[in-house]
């Protein structure tokens, strides 16, 4: 099976230090991979090679099989590759539909914005993709007034929306409440229910182990561990990770 995404030997360094080293992962069709470690194992700077902000020293990247060389940020997009960030970038003082197709608008034949057929189509993904039955949230909702889950909820239909194929939370429960840390996990469920991908970063290894078919422990720039989430127990799990932070390494 062709893998979504593989990186090979990724190396990258910003003076003397060493950010990445020799980094070989895949994350695979319709498959969530957690990607875990401490601050500065190297989780940013692998996500900003992987979304186009940087480039690798040595190494190669394959989307769906295809060597990727000089990858950029709009290529990234391109390829099906979209990021949800913590600080959930929204536009607080607009409405539900504005968001969801901010930046990307529907227009008529005429050239016109196509108002109704955006509305229609946030209605649609309300009800089918974000799992919204109230009727206290609708279309022209102003995002203000969401909760902290529904917010990156909103980030993630969009990216789906957009035909996003590999959708990168980067530490999406970050401030969030428990009933919306609970709800985003409903979101991310979503991912895969839609056939696509998703790299999910956190420090929580719990939030992670939840959702994740797959989890990868990066520690001062190297792969220490990966492990499949069926085969191995939380518990488990996080003494691997206390032991790989005292130690740097899992044996």
């Amino acid at each position: 099976m062709t893998h979504r995404l593989e990186l090979k030997n990724i190396s990258k360094s910003f003076g003397e230090v060493k950010s990445l080293q020799n980094i070989t992962m895949h994350v695979d069709q319709n498959e969530v991979v957690g990607l875990l470690g401490d601050n500065g194992a190297g989780k940013s700077t692998l996500i900003k090679i992987i979304t186009g902000y940087h480039q690798p020293d040595t190494g190669e990247l394959f989307f769906n099989g295809q060597k990727v060389n000089h990858l950029t940020v709009p290529k990234a997009r391109e390829l099906g590759v979209e990021t949800v960030y913590q600080e959930r970038a929204l536009a607080d003082q607009q409405t539900l539909w504005r968001n969801i197709f901010l930046g990307r608008e529907l227009r008529n034949r005429f050239g016109f914005l196509d108002v109704n057929k955006m509305v229609e189509e946030t209605n649609r993904l309300m009800i089918e993709s974000m799992g919204f039955t109230s009727g206290a949230v609708a279309a022209d909702s102003v995002i203000k007034n969401f909760s902290g889950g529904e917010k990156q909820g909103v980030a993630i239909v969009r990216a789906l929306y957009f035909k996003a194929d590999l959708i990168v939370l980067d530490e999406p429960t970050m401030g969030l409440s428990l009933q919306e840390t609970r709800k985003l996990i409903e979101f991310v469920k979503g991912i895969k229910r839609a056939g696509k991908s998703a790299i999910f970063i956190d420090h929580n290894v719990f939030h992670v182990y939840s959702v994740a078919d797959r989890v990868i422990v990066l520690d001062r720039g190297t792969v220490a561990g990966e492990f499949l989430t069926k085969d191995i127990t939380l518990n488990d799990l996080t003494e691997k990770m206390y032991h790989v932070a005292e130690t740097g390494h899992l044996d």
